[in-house]
């Protein structure tokens, strides 16, 4: 039977799908423009699963009734299904943090609850159906305030302190990047989604003490609004994606004679063995030197904690060697560009200077500095 509620979570769920749909096609479509394959794989993993399963499992649950026993498992799938999509989005916030690195302690514990959940369900009785109505013959559509899921409270507890710990380690990790972060008001926006993200877990936390409906529609609602506001992010702002996690240290340019034209120091702060990056300092002149005209060259050398990416420019006897915490597809094309509007601003310089005789004046590059800042300015 149709209610004003069913009608608008149906439109809303409508919407919703459609929405993460045409997001999901657009992070595919420019996923290069996320900083790295692993990024947008896992954003898309998040919509697929907030936008597509939890929302449907959600709505088959509480909207359509199929049975008794089919309504109660897909509830219990909807917990799970919601339970993996947050997870996932804190494992992206993370990343924002360390790239590739996961903390052992938080996320150990992280899986023992969620094991104790999965378990706690499999359970009859964990989570009970209660039907207000005669129950119908066939499937239909139905008010959601005609059907209830009491939690016992082993399995109410378990889900209050994994939202809870969740919660706090989602906001801790908010804060961290935002304070990390040198351009503040480019993550301002995902750090108010951070919070505003906390709503409608509140609602399902509610839901599960006071056991009213009102706060299990709330919950999905206000989600459906907060995850918008995450792909209007991610179709505005996909550089936010990049910035978090990469950092550039330095950009070297180096004469094919091993003379360096010009450096530029980020004033970022970077670890790595003493003795290694010494070495590699001395030696990157002669390396170049050597390979500069060559067909196997070394376009990448890695240390602890960086990664030094070289591009060659054989055409006008120079590199370019940019150095950052990890090479990704977006440090290479802006590296790109950046070789191009050097090489098109002093083509004169670069083609007198091919005379290996010839005495190299650097200052004539002193200017690189505004096209460094031009190409390079999102890291500034």
């Amino acid at each position: 039977m149709l209610n004003i509620t069913s009608i608008s979570l149906i439109t809303g769920y409508i919407l919703f799908f459609l929405l993460s749909g045409i997001t999901m096609l657009y992070v595919y479509k420019n996923r290069k423009r996320y900083g790295t394959e692993l990024i947008a794989f896992l954003i898309s993993v998040i919509i697929l699963n907030f936008g597509f399963i939890y929302s449907s499992l959600f709505m088959c649950s509480v909207v359509f009734f199929f049975s008794l026993e089919i309504n109660l498992l897909l509830w219990k799938l909807s917990i799970i299904s919601g339970f993996v999509s947050v997870t996932l989005t804190l494992v992206i916030y993370y990343f924002f943090r360390e790239y590739k690195k996961i903390p052992l302690g938080p996320f150990i514990l992280l899986s023992v609850l969620y094991g104790l959940l999965i378990g706690i369900l499999v359970i009859p009785n964990s989570v009970v159906i209660e039907y207000a109505l005669p129950i119908p013959n066939s499937f239909t559509i139905i008010a959601p305030s005609n059907i209830h899921y009491l939690f016992n409270i082993v399995t109410g507890l378990i889900i209050i302190i994994l939202y809870s710990f969740i919660s706090i380690y989602f906001i801790y990790n908010s804060m961290m990047i935002y304070l990390r972060t040198r351009k503040k008001e480019r993550i301002f926006p995902l750090l108010i989604n951070s919070f505003i993200f906390l709503i409608p877990i509140l609602m399902f936390i509610s839901y599960i003490i006071f056991q009213l409906t009102i706060f299990r529609e709330l919950d999905i609602i206000l989600l459906w609004i907060t995850i918008f506001g995450l792909y209007i992010m991610l179709i505005k702002e996909p550089e936010m994606f990049f910035i978090l996690p990469n950092e550039i240290y330095s950009i070297n340019i180096y004469h094919k004679s091993g003379v360096m034209l010009y450096t530029y120091n980020f004033g970022r702060k970077f670890e790595t063995d003493a003795a290694i990056w010494g070495n590699i300092l001395i030696g990157l002149n002669h390396i170049l030197s050597e390979f500069i005209d060559k067909t196997d060259k070394i376009d990448l050398i890695q240390t602890k904690s960086t990664e030094i990416v070289v591009k060659y420019e054989d055409d006008y006897g120079y590199a370019v060697v940019v150095i950052t915490n990890r090479k990704n597809s977006i440090i290479e094309d802006l590296i790109k560009k950046f070789s191009i509007n050097f090489k098109n601003t002093y083509i004169r310089e670069l083609t007198e200077i091919q005379d290996l005789n010839r005495i190299i004046n650097i200052s004539e590059f002193k200017d690189t500095k505004e096209i460094i800042e031009q190409n390079f300015e999102l890291y500034l």
